[in-house]
């Protein structure tokens, strides 16, 4: 099995003389874009509406699958200087379609009985929520030369600090034992049956940061700082009130699930203490525990073993599923292992004109590693459900971007609980289920603390890494109690996270909430109604393009701006804790 993805499907390599092409495509795609919307002035409403979306459609169909390319290249290749050139040159490109972009959407949202329009032609009906989302929007864009200006300044300011971040993490050394490793895999040693070596890397990952602490510190200012101030020159009140605008959801929805939330920590903290004894601490659990495995979980995975276990699991859930993840195992849509200049963590990436995804994880051989598959399958999933969609519904909320990630996690950690032999396996099982949901609870808690904080602070004061060690450390204690450790926090939690360095994307921590409770409650459904609910689920999943969180939320018959449908999903992980704390005694 081949272990690294091809990208072929989009390009041969980085001479590949159909890139060029496609670049001169983009540049004409953007000067069609210039030529519709001078054309729109004299036409009839419906003709305009339709010339623009079609030009506008061509342009992103072109620019997503350029910077797709050149930003997977660089996941894998981060200090590839003419992979570095080529965005560049994208992301000048790009940028100047962003006025037109803005002036297409000042039309949209120009049009008087715009939901008449929408509804005269199959073409213009596909894209009714877009262009009503766009004219509910438009006191927040800006003129056409101001957005403009803000993108590109982007390109040397937002978008430059998080390359460097990636940089950064990406290449900083990590000395362990007398060798020299990366950030990724001296993470992933937070899952070593040792937990002399589990310290240890921990100890490592801790060292190692001050080297980039200062660097990232200036990094993680700059692109708060830059989005306040878009924030404010689009007249809204908060980063946060741009983000919940931007992704569909309201505040009573957030409000409603940060209450359950809070109401229910108490479940994770009895499982972390429960560790902490099993393993002989005795007061809360140090951090570099926080992932040790439990039970009978010696046991590594081969690629190979992972597909089986896999394709297994969800062949179970339907056959659909299984024959997607055979599809990616067999034409190498993953990029499997750590390696020097390639980015931490997993992302899917879907390349919607192949109707495939492409994932990279940093692999370990661990059962985690083979839950983090089935996550990033989980995407993959959301992404085929959504390919009858037009180019430019090809994208949806974030908090319902973890919808079918986490609906996997669910499915794959409770067929594996049926399918345990012995006490052991279960207590290893269990540990999979609370220690994940632990971090989408407790962790992704703290990591919305820690933003909400830095970017309340941020304006009046530059907060240099101390502070910010200290803003994560408090937030920890606050999200986890008294299940961790004080003395053995992660501080620099703030320094390995890619979701706080983005200019265009604040805010990447709740929605891992949103998805796993919502998960949780939809499997709870599918347990309830049987394989006549899965019909239900891949119709959500077609329409979170082209609908609110809410109007998600009520496909499946929930009411998401009340706290009682995440109660119900947080009983599911109360019932699996009492579990825990029985076989750990």
């Amino acid at each position: 099995m081949e272990l690294t993805w091809s990208l072929d499907v989009l390009y041969r390599d980085l001479d590949d003389p159909a890139l060029e092409a496609d670049f001169q495509k983009l540049e004409d795609a953007i000067t069609g874009m210039k030529d519709a919307l001078n054309a729109a002035q004299t036409a009839s409403p419906k003709d305009a509406l339709t010339a623009v979306l079609t030009a506008w459609e061509t342009e992103a169909v072109l620019d997503y699958r350029i910077g797709n390319y050149l930003y997977l290249r660089q996941s894998t290749d981060a200090s590839n200087g003419a992979i570095a050139s080529l965005l560049a040159r994208y992301g000048r490109i790009s940028a100047s379609a962003a006025p037109i972009r803005t002036a297409i959407q000042h039309f949209i949202a120009s049009i008087d009985s715009l939901e008449e329009i929408t509804a005269q032609t199959p073409f213009l009906s596909e894209y009714r929520f877009l262009c009503l989302q766009i004219q509910q929007q438009a006191p927040h864009l800006l003129p056409d030369e101001t957005e403009a200006l803000l993108s590109e300044l982007d390109l040397s300011g937002g978008g430059a600090w998080s390359k460097l971040f990636d940089y950064l993490t990406a290449n900083v050394p990590v000395s362990l034992d007398g060798k020299t490793i990366t950030l990724p895999e001296v993470r992933n040693l937070a899952h070593h049956p040792d937990q002399a070596m589990r310290k240890k890397a921990y100890e490592a990952e801790l060292a190692c940061y001050p080297a980039i602490e200062g660097s990232i510190a200036f990094a993680l200012n700059s692109i708060k700082n830059q989005v306040w101030t878009v924030a404010k020159k689009r007249g809204f009140a908060s980063p946060l009130a741009m983000t919940l605008d931007r992704t569909h959801m309201s505040r009573e929805t957030l409000d409603a699930m940060l209450l359950a939330m809070n109401e229910e920590f108490s479940i994770f903290h009895r499982y972390l203490r429960a560790k902490a004894r099993r393993l002989g601490h005795p007061g809360g659990l140090p951090w570099y525990d926080l992932f040790a495995p439990m039970g009978e979980s010696s046991r590594t995975y081969t690629p190979e073993e992972a597909k089986e276990t896999l394709v297994s699991a969800f062949s179970a859930l339907a056959p659909d599923t299984g024959a997607l993840i055979e599809e990616a195992f067999t034409h190498r849509w993953i990029d499997f292992l750590p390696k020097k200049g390639k980015v931490g963590g997993a992302y899917c990436a879907n390349l919607p004109e192949t109707d495939e995804s492409r994932i990279l994880t940093n692999f370990s051989g661990d059962y985690e590693s083979v839950v983090t598959l089935a996550h990033e399958l989980g995407h993959a999933y959301h992404n085929r459900m959504i390919q009858n969609r037009r180019p430019l519904n090809q994208d949806f909320p974030m908090q319902v971007a973890e919808t079918a990630s986490t609906f996997q996690e669910v499915h794959l950690g409770l067929y594996a609980l049926a399918h345990a032999k012995t006490d052991g396996e279960r207590l290893a099982l269990l540990e999979s289920m609370l220690s994940g949901t632990t971090q989408t609870m407790c962790d992704i808690y703290s990591r919305y603390l820690f933003e909400s904080e830095v970017f309340a602070r941020c304006q009046t004061e530059f907060l240099m890494p101390d502070t910010l060690c200290d803003i994560m450390a408090r937030a920890q204690r606050t999200a986890y109690g008294d299940g961790l450790d004080e003395q053995a926090l992660h501080p620099y939690m703030w320094a390995c996270k890619g979701h706080y360095y983005s200019s265009d994307l604040s805010f990447y921590n709740f929605p891992y909430a949103f998805g796993t409770l919502f998960s949780t409650g939809l499997y709870a459904l599918y347990q309830k109604e049987g394989e006549a609910f899965l019909e239900k689920y891949r119709a959500l999943l077609n329409a979170t393009p082209v609908s609110t969180v809410e109007e998600i939320g009520a496909l499946a018959g929930v009411d998401l701006t009340k706290p009682d449908f995440w109660r119900q999903s947080l009983a599911v992980y109360a019932k699996l804790a009492d579990e825990y704390e029985a076989l750990t005694r």
